[in-house]
């Protein structure tokens, strides 16, 4: 099968069937086979129904049905689980993202070598400051944080090989950082086009300003479980023996001035009656409860099944 498209929906009963129609026109005559995963990630209205209702007259549509709602990130990752076409195309169910847009991202993952295409909605039709502001601000610390240099992250029309949503896994909010996930697993030909965003037709958007909260924290998680996820003990070792260090020196500082003081005949302050020596008793404790942080983390990271997975791109006999 030449692609999979894979669609998180929740509450869009009113634009589906509009959707399905759009992806038609959009896709007759430019790509092969394809299938459409909607994804209901617990809808309290009809749109099951209706998902049920427009796979009896489209054979190309599948569907897959959460009990309650779970996120974004759990209908992708069942939707990668599904998807069986060559090229994985995501998009928002809410007829902002253009299937128009598809089939040149398809040719860049086919002719230009992209393992991963990712839309850029360059002209929004958001809120400019609930939305587009904030947008930037977290697409701009983004780029910092992974290295990737795309203009936004966050856009749900996203094209892939199949074999790069195969080997990545997206829970919690990390759809968000799909790219870095991507990265981080070695596929590192990361492409961006831009793409045409329309205005929402139906309904209203299903996330509010927290997500930028929820998505700055969860920026930095995975940035953390990357790079330390599998040697903790850099990182919280490296950071309490520096602490300890620091406590050390001030310490020896501070009773080594009092002995110099005291046999030269000088007056001397008790190395007690120093705040200074208080500074250094709390870095030797939180040096030490650092390294003891990094030790325990270590243990739990050598248990995990995790430990030894890798992505092997191939193998000669």
């Amino acid at each position: 099968m030449d692609l999979s498209i894979v669609i998180s929906l929740y509450n869009e009963e009113e634009s589906l069937t509009e959707l399905v129609e759009w992806i038609g026109r959009a896709l007759d005559g430019k790509v092969g086979s394809y299938e459409i995963i909607m994804v209901d990630d617990g809808s309290t209205d009809g749109s099951w129904n209706l998902v049920s209702s427009l796979a009896e007259t489209h054979p190309e549509i599948r569907g897959i049905r959460f009990r309650r709602n779970y996120g974004k990130s759990a209908a992708l990752y069942e939707g990668f689980a599904a998807a069986k076409g060559d090229i994985v195309v995501t998009m928002d169910a809410d007829l902002q993202d253009d299937p128009e847009e598809i089939p040149e991202m398809m040719r860049m993952i086919r002719e230009d070598g992209y393992d991963l295409v990712s839309g850029w909605k360059k002209k929004r039709y958001d809120d400019v400051l609930t939305k587009n502001i904030p947008s930037k601000i977290y697409n701009a610390t983004a780029r910092k944080v992974t290295g990737i240099k795309l203009h936004d992250m966050n856009c749900g029309l996203k094209a892939y090989r199949n074999e790069v949503v195969k080997s990545i896994e997206v829970y919690g909010d990390m759809h968000r950082f799909i790219p870095y996930l991507a990265k981080t697993a070695g596929f590192g030909r990361i492409g961006e086009k831009e793409v045409r965003h329309q205005a929402r037709k139906y309904g209203k958007s299903k996330f509010g300003m927290e997500r930028f909260i929820h998505g700055f924290l969860d920026l930095m998680s995975v940035w953390f479980l990357q790079k330390f996820g599998k040697k903790p003990m850099h990182l919280f070792g490296g950071l309490g023996t520096l602490t300890f260090i620091i406590g050390l020196v001030i310490a020896i500082y501070l009773i080594v001035k009092k002995l110099v003081l005291q046999g030269a005949g000088k007056y001397f302050r008790a190395v007690t009656d120093q705040p200074l020596f208080y500074l250094a008793l709390v870095a030797l404790v939180i040096g030490t409860l650092l390294f003891l942080t990094g030790f325990l983390a270590e243990l739990v990271s050598r248990n995990s099944q995790e430990r030894n997975k890798y992505n092997i791109k191939e193998t000669i006999r």
